[in-house]
C-alpha cells in the first residue's frame, strides 16, 4: 500500500505531496488521448484509470486564459480547485482505488465567469463520486473475468 493511502487509514492527513500532480508529458497526452471526460458545470474532469504505480492518483488543474482573462482570478480559481480537490479526494476517491487501479485526473475550468468555493466545491464532490463509481465497476469486472 503507497505511504499516503497508510495516512488515509489512520484518518489524520490531509496534505497534498507532489507526487499527486500530473507532471509528464507523456501522461498528460495519453490522458487526453485516451481517457473519458466528465462534466458537471463550470468543471469538466478528464480521467484515465490505468493500472496502480507509484503514485495512485495524479491531478492537474487546468484554468485558460482564454476563459479567464485575469491572473489574479485564474489563481483564485485554481486555489478553489484544489482546496475542493483536496478535501474530497479522501471519503470519495480512495476506497475505490484500494483495490489497485490507478487515476490521472484533469480537471479543466469552462467558465467565462469566477464561481464560489461553494459551487466549485459541489461539482467537485459530484466528479469525484462518478469517477469513484466507475473505479469500483472497473474493479468489479476484473474480478469477474479473473479465473478461479
Amino acid at each position: 500500500m503507497p505511504h499516503f493511502l497508510c495516512n488515509f487509514a489512520d484518518g489524520m492527513d490531509y496534505k497534498l505531496s507532489k507526487d499527486e500532480k500530473l507532471t509528464s508529458r507523456t501522461a498528460i497526452e495519453r490522458l487526453f488521448g485516451e481517457g473519458r471526460s466528465l462534466m458537471a458545470f463550470p468543471l469538466r474532469a478528464a480521467y484515465r484509470l490505468r493500472p496502480c504505480g507509484e503514485h495512485p492518483v495524479q491531478f492537474l488543474i487546468s484554468i485558460p486564459k482564454k476563459r479567464i482573462r485575469k491572473a489574479v482570478q485564474r489563481v483564485t480559481l485554481r486555489r478553489r480547485t484544489r482546496e475542493a480537490y483536496r478535501l474530497n479526494r479522501r471519503e470519495l476517491l480512495f476506497p475505490a482505488l484500494q483495490q489497485g487501479t490507478g487515476v490521472d485526473i484533469a480537471f479543466v475550468y469552462l467558465d467565462n465567469t469566477p464561481a464560489p468555493y461553494s459551487v466549485i466545491n459541489e461539482k467537485m464532490i459530484h466528479l469525484l463520486t462518478r469517477i469513484a463509481h466507475e473505479a469500483d465497476r472497473l474493479n468489479a469486472d476484473n474480478a469477474n473475468k479473473e479465473p478461479e
